[in-house]
């Protein structure tokens, strides 16, 4: 079975809508067209001209990178760096370049869904709530028709609450209207005033699904006119987000708890804070570069802060309340290449799916 770009695109977008990248960054298909055939994937964190060499020898003419290629606009490609020869390589090679970065990590089904498996924490909620992914649909339907036109809604994600779902709110009336002589009422007759019983429905839905919703409401609403309404809801929407926080699957000491991430995450070594003395249960996340989100997460009351890229100073931050631990950004991020690559071969049986074997960390260590 013939698969597309747009066909691979699709899929990665429901779990980390485009909607919800930050406005710097640059996401989505970067080189290529997405009616090219698909012929095998290769998956990775970072593009230099190694990955591209890989993806040559693997026959991979789509490349997943986590890690942006392109971030500020070019004004010309003429190969005098790694980004612009990387970009070369891929044209004159006929390989898509399609970028899952900040969408990923935001997304409750992304970055740390895999993480979380591993580490056995159960998630909360995220650390950082992004503003503006909940928007509310008021809409007006003949009583009869209200239960068909409430369950597709739905159907298509509308009405999900935390852990609850189908959830709505009605309100029985009288709505009004007169048709001119253009018109061909559903229910009464043109140039004729009518009133008929209504209800009223009020769900809140997932931004980035504002199209299927008003598709789903054209589609499934039996006047010739439908009447609603959309709004952006201010509430917190605690999983769409930057970092995660989680308790552990079992409390440990803090030396105990070092440890276990070490072997469960594979480090090669941990940069920590001074242990407080307590007991670890309480976590909080946030892959690749994090320092930001020590004050919120001592503010969260959690046992230990985990993240990259802390300058010398930044552990001052702990005073005694918090364990900062440090470890390295490239290793914080790798299992994107494994989330991403078990979500795809269960869709895409028909096509080989490859995570990158080049170690693309930048930073080396002299032992």
């Amino acid at each position: 079975m013939e698969v597309l770009i747009k066909d691979i695109t699709s899929e990665l977008e429901k779990i980390a809508p485009t909607e919800y990248a930050e406005h710097y960054d640059n996401i989505g298909l970067i080189v290529g067209n997405f009616n090219q055939k698909v012929e095998n994937i290769l998956i990775t964190l970072d593009l230099t001209e190694e990955v591209i060499f890989e993806s040559v020898k693997k026959k991979c003419n789509l490349i997943i990178s986590f890690h942006p290629i392109i971030f500020k606009p070019l004004k010309n490609i003429t190969g005098k760096n790694y980004s612009e020869r990387v970009i070369i390589y891929a044209l004159k090679n006929d390989i898509s370049i399609y970028v899952i970065h900040t969408n990923l990590d935001i997304s409750w089904n992304g970055t740390f869904s895999y993480i979380c498996k591993l580490l056995e924490i159960r998630r909360k909620k995220v650390l950082f709530p992004k503003h503006r992914t909940i928007k509310k649909l008021i809409t007006y339907v003949p009583s009869n028709y209200a239960d068909k036109l409430r369950n597709s809604l739905f159907q298509v994600g509308a009405g999900n609450i935390s852990n609850y779902s189908n959830c709505s709110y009605n309100i029985d009336g009288l709505g009004s209207y007169m048709g001119n002589e253009k018109t061909k009422p559903f229910i009464g007759k043109s140039k004729v005033f009518h009133m008929e019983k209504e209800t009223c429905i009020n769900v809140l839905f997932p931004s980035h699904k504002l199209n299927i919703i008003k598709e789903t409401l054209f589609k499934n609403h039996p006047y010739e006119e439908v009447a609603y309404e959309i709004h952006n809801i201010e509430n917190e929407n605690n999983y769409v987000g930057i970092g995660i926080i989680g308790d552990l699957k079992k409390e440990m000491n803090e030396y105990d708890f070092l440890l276990f991430l070490k072997e469960k995450m594979n480090f090669s070594y941990i940069r920590h804070s001074n242990f407080v003395g307590s007991k670890i249960n309480k976590i909080a996340m946030i892959t690749g570069s994090g320092s930001f989100g020590i004050e919120k997460s001592i503010t969260e009351g959690v046992d230990a802060f985990i993240s990259s890229d802390f300058k010398y100073h930044d552990f001052f931050q702990a005073e005694k309340k918090i364990l900062i631990v440090d470890v390295e950004h490239y290793e914080s991020e790798k299992f994107n290449k494994k989330l991403l690559k078990s979500f795809l071969d269960k869709i895409f049986t028909s096509i080989s799916i490859y995570e990158s074997k080049i170690c693309t960390n930048p930073i080396k260590y002299f032992y």
